[in-house]
């Protein structure tokens, strides 16, 4: 018997559009994948023994970046397209444990990680205040949240968020940094920080970082 949860997903426009790309994808995007990974990379603050989670792993990119830069850490990813899931347990060591599920609906205990990280997948997320109420939920008090994804504030990002939305169905909606400081602020995180960056000459992203409130 299928749980509301379970219909949720696979009725879910993301799992069809990247279970399609899934063993392209990191060869199509590569400059992409590898430029928002280091950005989120230098406003992590990792140690060794930290219990790390990355919310809508992918292919596994930014999880082989963490590894390779703290070997200690115990690593964990989760995504909600199979098919994505496969290529990153073919890339990544056996000791960085891969779920299946939804950001709005992570699959781990209150309380388990030190860092949770996210990159470039907030914008397809349909309740984003869920999603980070997820996040703070799986958080140790204290712990360090950092989601780098795209910046509507930038004209480049507006018009290819307005394309999508027309599109592509599974692309949500962008945000610019007001909104993530209120989607943030919102969803009871401290310490919040977003910044805003470019790539290129057409890639306009931020990187917001908060913390859970010890209290």
């Amino acid at each position: 018997m299928k749980t509301p949860d379970t219909e949720l997903q696979e009725k879910n426009p993301v799992i069809d559009e990247y279970a399609r790309s899934a063993a392209i994808y990191d060869k199509k995007w590569s400059f992409y994948i590898d430029a928002t990974a280091c950005e989120t990379m230098a406003r992590v603050n990792l140690r060794p023994g930290d219990r790390v989670l990355d919310v809508g792993c992918g292919t596994g990119t930014l999880l082989s970046q963490l590894a390779s830069s703290c070997p200690e850490a115990r690593l964990s990813g989760i995504d909600l397209v199979p098919e994505m899931l496969a290529v990153a347990r073919r890339r990544l060591p056996a000791s960085i444990e891969l779920r299946h599920g939804p950001a709005e609906h992570i699959p781990f205990d209150d309380g388990q990680f030190n860092v949770v990280v996210s990159c470039s997948m907030f914008h397809y997320i349909r309740n984003p205040v869920a999603a980070l109420r997820e996040m703070q939920r799986v958080l140790q008090p204290g712990g360090q949240l950092v989601i780098t994804d795209w910046c509507d504030d930038y004209i480049t990002c507006r018009i290819c968020d307005w394309y999508l939305r027309l599109f592509n169905r599974a692309h949500f909606r962008t945000y610019g940094r007001k909104d993530c400081l209120r989607l943030l602020e919102e969803a009871a995180f401290a310490e919040v920080q977003v910044d805003r960056f470019k790539i290129n000459w057409f890639w306009g992203l931020m990187t917001a970082c908060a913390k859970k409130n010890v209290a």
